[in-house]
């Protein structure tokens, strides 16, 4: 790996995630293969790096000259000479494990290995490797080309060097690197997240509030605020004292259920599952599936440069 950190990255794993971090990371100047065990993944694969790339563009990041995205048909050739290589298999301990396992031995001792695992801590993902002080996690959010956050997890043995690495190239293709200090099931993001998706469940399915009044609700209201106000500066905004008095009668009313709500289990059973099969809590056609998400990316660039300016 050369003192600017890696140059040649290997992406595993072809599906929600993947084209749009090839993309990003060929945008940052680097020479990127891909892979995936399903050939109808890699046949699209092409065509979803372009996408997301054209994002990119629509964004003005800096386009560092990286060639165009390598498709290979084996783990083992698109690995090859690889500095990097981001795991984006499914959300399986045991599956991960041995994905990675697998890498182990077709890379060089140096090459850092990533797990763009949603909240599997690192720690047990390394486990039996021969080098885990080269595995860490790097949590990219959907669609990784437009969200700039990415959460770096190093796990009990990983070394601060390939902390460093992995951070100065996520700055490096113009993303914002968040280091998590300790390696929890869900790191940040997720545990906030599922948090807020508890109880806005449990609330719909309590009919409090409709799914669309409760979406208006949350994108207009603290959604909102909380893209300019984080967290914590809120609480300084509204006043300890505020959150204080609230949350002494609010708290004990929240949803604190440790399992899933029906109201998605159900759904999941009947393979309602949303966008990716046409219906979920909304209904879906091909047609509107396309304008919608070409509607979101739009917004999603639009605030993103509102943000950053």
């Amino acid at each position: 790996m050369s003192a600017a950190g890696p140059t040649n990255a290997a992406i595993i794993g072809l599906g929600t995630m993947g084209p749009g971090i090839a993309a990003t990371l060929a945008r940052a100047g680097l020479r990127v293969s891909a892979y995936d065990a399903d050939a109808a993944q890699r046949e699209s694969c092409s065509a979803r790096v372009a996408a997301a790339a054209g994002a990119l563009v629509a964004l003005g990041i800096e386009d560092l000259g990286g060639p165009a995205v390598a498709v290979h048909d084996s783990l083992g050739a698109c690995v090859a000479g690889a500095e990097l290589v981001i795991e984006n298999v499914p959300e399986d301990l045991e599956l991960k494990r041995r994905v990675i396992g697998q890498i182990e031995s077709q890379v060089d001792p140096r090459c850092l290995i990533v797990s763009d695992t949603s909240g599997l801590p690192i720690t047990r993902l390394a486990e039996g490797a021969r080098h885990p002080e080269r595995i860490l996690g790097m949590h990219w959010s959907n669609p990784p080309q437009l969200i700039p956050m990415i959460e770096v997890i190093p796990g009990e043995q990983t070394a601060a060097a390939a902390v460093e690495a992995l951070t100065a190239l996520i700055r490096r293709a113009g993303h914002r690197p968040i280091l998590i200090r300790k390696d929890v099931p869900g790191f940040v993001e997720n545990r906030v997240l599922y948090a807020i998706l508890r109880e806005c469940v449990d609330l719909v399915e309590k009919g409090v509030i409709s799914p669309a009044d409760l979406d208006t609700c949350v994108s207009w209201g603290i959604g909102y605020k909380l893209a300019v106000v984080g967290p914590m500066a809120l609480l300084d905004m509204a006043g300890l004292d505020i959150y204080a008095a609230v949350s002494r009668y609010l708290n004990r009313e929240l949803s604190n259920r440790p399992d899933t709500a029906p109201y998605i289990t159900e759904r999941t059973a009947r393979r309602e599952l949303g966008l990716k099969s046409g219906r979920g809590i909304y209904s879906y056609t091909p047609e509107s599936t396309t304008e919608l998400r070409a509607a979101r990316t739009a917004k999603l660039i639009a605030v993103r440069k509102a943000l950053e300016s």
